[in-house]
Parts: C-alpha cells; sequence; structure tokens
C-alpha cells in the first residue's frame, strides 16, 4: 500500500489529547476519573509495551461500550478546530477512553510506540480491536500504520471493519487503488454503511465499476437482490454498462433499490433517462427524484437506503 502526502501541518498530539480529555472526563463517574488520571501518568512516565496493553484492555472496568460517546455540536467544532478528522459520533465512551490512552503515549512519534502500539493488537479483543483502529488517524505519521489498517480490513468482525473502514481520512489517505477497491467492496459484502467512507466519491474509477457490475450479474444471476449502496460505486464510469444495470433495477428493484438506481442515475449524470425508461410515471419515486434534482447526489444522500436495509 502506498501512501499519500501527509497534512503540512498537522496539530500536535498534545493539542489532539487535551481537547479528547476535555470532552471525555465530564462522561466519567469519578473512578473512572482517578482511573484516567493514573492512567495517563503511568503511561506517560515510559511504561512497557505489556503494562501498555493492560492498561488499554482494564480501560473496559471504568466504561462501557453501550454507552455512546453523544458529543454535542460545540464539541464536535471543538474537536475540529485541532483537526481530528474522525468522526467521533461513531465513537462510544469505552473507546475514546482507550483513544486518550493511546494518545498519551510519550513516543508518538518513535519505532518504540510502534512496536507498543502492536503488542496492544496482538492480544486485543473486538472492543480493544475497533479502539485502537480508530485511534491511527489521530497519530503522527500515519503511513506507518497503513498496513495495520489493512490487516483491521480483512476482519470479518463488522464492528472492527468498520472502526477502520468508516467514519475517517484514514484510507482514502493512506490506502492505494487495490487496497481501496478491496475495501469498498468488502464493505458491500459485511453490509458495512458505504456512505460513511469518508473520500468514496472522489475515489471511483472503472476498475471500482467493473468490480461493481461483475458482483451484481453474479446477484442476479443467483437471484438475489443487489444492496442498495452498491450503487454507489459506478459514477460515470462503464456507462453502456452502468446504464443497462440500471435500467434492469429501475424496472424489476424494490423500493430501496429503484431509489438507490435513481440517486446513481443522478450521480452520472444521466437522471433524463428515468422519465424515458419509466414512460414518465415515477410513483412513489417521486421523493427521490426531487432530492436528486436539488442536487442532493453525495455518498450521504444513501444513508436513509442504507440505514433501512441494515
Amino acid at each position: 500500500m502506498k501512501s499519500q502526502t501527509p497534512l503540512a501541518t498537522p496539530p500536535s498530539p498534545a493539542a489532539r489529547l487535551a481537547i479528547l480529555q476535555q470532552l471525555l472526563q465530564p462522561r466519567l463517574s469519578a473512578d473512572a476519573g482517578n482511573f484516567v488520571v493514573k492512567a495517563v501518568a503511568e503511561i506517560r512516565s515510559g511504561t512497557d509495551p505489556t503494562r501498555f496493553s493492560q492498561l488499554i484492555a482494564s480501560a473496559s472496568r471504568h466504561a462501557r461500550r453501550r454507552i455512546a460517546f453523544d458529543p454535542t455540536p460545540e464539541e464536535l467544532a471543538l474537536a475540529g478546530s485541532v483537526q481530528m478528522d474522525v468522526n467521533i459520533v461513531a465513537w462510544n465512551q469505552l473507546e475514546a477512553l482507550r483513544v486518550l490512552l493511546v494518545l498519551s503515549h510519550p513516543d508518538l512519534e518513535q519505532p518504540a510506540f510502534v512496536e507498543a502500539l502492536e503488542q496492544c493488537f496482538r492480544y486485543a479483543d473486538e472492543g480493544e480491536l475497533c479502539a485502537l483502529y480508530r485511534a491511527l488517524p489521530l497519530l503522527p505519521d500515519g503511513a506507518r500504520f497503513t498496513w495495520r489498517a489493512g490487516e483491521g480490513c480483512r476482519s470479518n468482525m463488522r464492528s472492527v471493519f468498520e472502526a477502520v473502514a468508516c467514519d475517517s481520512q484514514f484510507p482514502a489517505r493512506h490506502f492505494d487503488d487495490v487496497a481501496w477497491r478491496q475495501l469498498v467492496m468488502k464493505a458491500v459484502f459485511l453490509n458495512a454503511p458505504l456512505w460513511r467512507v469518508h473520500g468514496l466519491d472522489s475515489r471511483l474509477s472503472p476498475e471500482l465499476a467493473r468490480m461493481a457490475l461483475d458482483f451484481i450479474d453474479e446477484r442476479r444471476s443467483a437471484g438475489r437482490p443487489i444492496p442498495p449502496q452498491l450503487w454507489l460505486c459506478l459514477g460515470t464510469h462503464e456507462e453502456d454498462r452502468s446504464l443497462h444495470a440500471l435500467r434492469t433495477e429501475l424496472r424489476r428493484g424494490d423500493l430501496r433499490g429503484r431509489s438507490a438506481a435513481l440517486l446513481a442515475l443522478a450521480r452520472a449524470g444521466q437522471l433524463a433517462k428515468v422519465h424515458q425508461w419509466l414512460g414518465g410515471w415515477l410513483g412513489d419515486l417521486e421523493p427521490t427524484l426531487a432530492q436528486a434534482q436539488h442536487g442532493d447526489t453525495t455518498q450521504l444522500a444513501f444513508r436513509d437506503l442504507w440505514t433501512t436495509s441494515g
């Protein structure tokens, strides 16, 4: 996997750590707050990799996965002020606590930290893996962790896959074309929310479109429905084949599939085809058409289609 050029002037890890502490502290019990103070002090004093891993694991005694992080709009703006380019809305409180501990390591830019973090990955359970992968976009010199992120994308645990693939710019910034296409198709296979894969719209390609169309052909040959979000992968590529597939979906798909096909046609600049193929009668597609005509055809437009099919 090749990496792209990192941000020219990234914020310091200390600035991100301070903001995360500010956001997390009011959400913690007194006992959990004491744990954070002691654990951060111990990590910053220079723990060995085994102890660092143990502290990451023991955070589960002080926060819970089932409690959402749930930041306010003001808190999201605060996170954005230090270029915390991750969707912390998707985090739970235990993940936030573990990310905070990771960012507390004093040697984030040194090889010793890479070794310590890898030991955490080596012995992590599912919840720990999710938190560790969510931490990667916040670390300096992210290209060092491209291989590790690729390993996460090979996981068949959807929660782990989403922690890598969704809600941050890391894959779009660091994955090469082959790894990127594999990530996108894996999201379809796992029914992970493709609309949350940042940078998808900017990294569409003829090869990705061909892979998506091959998958569509396989599904239809097997008499199986097409995942609505799969139409996100086409863009303006493979025009003749794409149009044939979209026409079939508009005529035979369920409401979600037909709505997704309509949005895909709008994304390809082919919205006029809808009236041509359906003879001017749109029926239950009218709301989607109105959305498309107002220009809402980015990957985020597929959010409701995925939610109702998840």
